[in-house]
């Protein structure tokens, strides 16, 4: 147990390397692409591990190691995706737009790539970093993995609480929206329903005598007046609330920037238009 531990912590550091260099190529700038702020991406870590697990004794057969390795991988990375969905009610990332894909959570482009990554470490990488875990002196090992694990446990509470924040965030500004629609159409019905009445009237007076003519634009003036009064309280209740929704825009939540940076693609069930909102501000 104790040697795999170890390989949990140094394969999750590899796997969160192997991710901001493939973004950095990608992209051309440097991501924490991992899900936690520290530098590690626990499911290279799972995953790993349970390849070492399961198929070491079946090291030899290439075949088996690497058909092996894409399933239990491709299973573990669609059980992560479908956990961390229900969970956060948020899809983290998505695949659909690759070919023979399961979900949005897996797809046989990565499927494959996890098979073959997965034979690199059993035939190449795994004995040096047995060795390298070998030569470190047990009691000072459980003090190194004790201390990872403190630092692991706080920085997924401290991921958990931006997630939740992050949430009520969303859920706030669109309570906002909502609010901010709600007046918005009954505005326009007002708008709609005076304009129409003003309308009417006046085509009564214009079509009297020429006499009239001034009352009739007396009359508009009358209800133009009118409008401008009934309108006002909504009016300026559109302009507080787009001032909060500003306020909740600009509102500073630690690892907030860099998730979602992290994932683009995150996609949220509830609140879709408030988390584009929320990126567009400030992913621009």
């Amino acid at each position: 147990m104790y040697l795999y531990i170890w390989f949990f912590f140094i394969y999750a550091f590899i796997g969160w390397c192997l991710e901001v260099a493939y973004d950095a190529a990608s992209h051309g700038r440097f991501v924490n692409r991992g899900f936690l702020n520290g530098p590690l991406c626990p499911v290279y870590g799972f995953g790993v591990v349970t390849v070492l697990t399961v198929l070491t004794p079946l090291k030899d057969n290439i075949l088996i190691l690497f058909v092996g390795s894409v399933i239990l991988t491709s299973a573990l990375e669609w059980l992560t995706g479908w956990v961390l969905e229900k969970t956060f009610h948020e899809k983290w990332w998505d695949y659909s737009s690759y070919p023979f894909n399961i979900s949005g959570y897996i797809c046989l482009k990565f499927s494959l790539v996890w098979g073959i990554g997965c034979l690199l470490v059993v035939k190449v990488i795994q004995p040096i970093i047995y060795d390298f875990v070998d030569s470190i002196p047990v009691s000072a090992g459980k003090v190194l993995l004790a201390a990872f694990f403190i630092v692991l446990a706080v920085d997924i509470t401290a991921t958990v609480q931006s997630i939740l924040k992050i949430n009520l965030q969303l859920k706030q500004l669109n309570d906002i929206a909502l609010k901010i629609r709600e007046l918005s159409d009954n505005l326009g019905e007002m708008i709609s329903t005076e304009s129409i009445s003003i309308k009417e009237k006046g085509d009564t007076f214009m079509n009297a005598f020429d006499e009239q003519k001034a009352a009739a634009n007396e009359v508009m003036e009358d209800y133009r007046t009118t409008l401008e009064r009934v309108l006002e309280h909504p009016k300026a209740k559109i302009a507080e609330l787009n001032e909060k929704r500003e306020e909740f825009l600009n509102k500073s939540i630690f690892g907030q920037k860099r998730l979602l940076h992290a994932f683009s693609d995150l996609q949220h069930h509830q609140y879709k238009e408030a988390l584009e909102d929320l990126k567009h501000r400030l992913l621009k």
